[in-house]
């Protein structure tokens, strides 16, 4: 049942894609990042894939290009864990004068071992939190700009994850982001996801204050059968022998993706978060105000020292 809900609910999302016309999508050379730039291919959009492996992403376009020959899909390479990269892409993208009308955060990393970034960030927090706050707040001059213009509706997506209810105690450790020995990796993943929900509530505030008729919210896809599970072998190769049987497909996922990003049912709803392509409950600490204003004032202040 929950299935074939999924898929009409799906299939009925894309059919309004056309309403608008230029995407940005994170993490698009593969899993839900790569369905969803599909399907709104497929509905006449143009496409801007934000992808760390170009190599990829040209697999990705070409996929998509045989089976819909009048594809707009372009790729700029971007890589989350790094500010740089960050900066480059906003930059681009600004530059080249394209509209921008939707913004799906897509891309994450799941549980791998402690490591930092680039910018001496832990590496989840880094690339499934930081490197999407800076690109919103860098590409978000050329959406109300658009959203001015094209006198429609501007969103906001971030792909967060129900992991976000398994932060460690205190939701976000600002003062131990960088802490080695009392690092746990599937914490660490929830208190990114955790990110991601509080960001799109702070935004909310942020867009409602400005006036601009842009929403912001966020979801759980699902647990998904893709490569999100390739840092943990064991995790890894069950998914493997049963996902398949009790996880949703990639299609799956992306439906509730689009159904954020896209649905009439959707309009002026923000600061939400979802599942199942339905607004769902999320935890006390997803709910927090005051822990969202520290996430965007601390996010700020890591971003400016960088």
């Amino acid at each position: 049942m929950l299935q074939r809900i999924i898929n009409e609910e799906f299939v009925e999302c894309i059919t309004i894609c056309m309403l608008y016309v230029y995407f940005v999508v994170t993490g698009a050379s593969s899993g839900i990042g790569a369905e969803t730039t599909r399907v709104l291919a497929l509905r006449g959009a143009h496409v801007i894939m934000g992808v760390r492996n170009m190599v990829a992403a040209k697999d990705v376009k070409d996929t998509i290009l045989k089976d819909i020959p009048s594809a707009k899909v372009d790729a700029i390479e971007l890589d989350l864990s790094s500010l740089d990269s960050v900066k480059k892409f906003a930059s681009e993208f600004n530059s080249s004068g394209r509209p921008l009308n939707i913004l799906i955060n897509n891309a994450g990393i799941m549980a791998c071992p402690f490591k930092l970034s680039k910018d001496n960030i832990e590496l989840q927090f880094a690339t499934n939190h930081i490197g999407h706050f800076l690109l919103t707040n860098l590409l978000l001059d050329t959406m109300k700009k658009t959203t001015r213009e094209s006198k429609k509706e501007g969103r906001i997506v971030n792909v967060a994850s129900e992991a976000h209810r398994f932060a460690y105690p205190e939701g976000i450790r600002f003062d131990k982001i960088n802490d080695q020995s009392s690092y746990n990796n599937w914490r660490a993943y929830g208190q990114s996801k955790l990110a991601n929900v509080l960001h799109a509530n702070q935004l909310t505030k942020h867009l409602k204050e400005d006036g601009v008729n842009i929403t912001a919210n966020s979801l759980h896809p699902g647990t998904i059968v893709t490569n999100l599970f390739r840092h943990n072998s064991a995790v890894n190769g069950l998914i493997n022998v049963i996902g398949k049987l009790v996880l949703k497909n990639v299609q799956q996922g992306a439906a509730t993706t689009c159904y954020v990003a896209l649905h009439p049912q959707v309009k002026g709803v923000s600061g939400e978060y979802f599942s199942d392509s339905n607004v769902y409950k999320t935890t006390p600490h997803g709910k927090d105000v005051d822990l969202a204003k520290k996430l965007w004032d601390f996010s700020i202040n890591l971003v400016k020292q960088k």
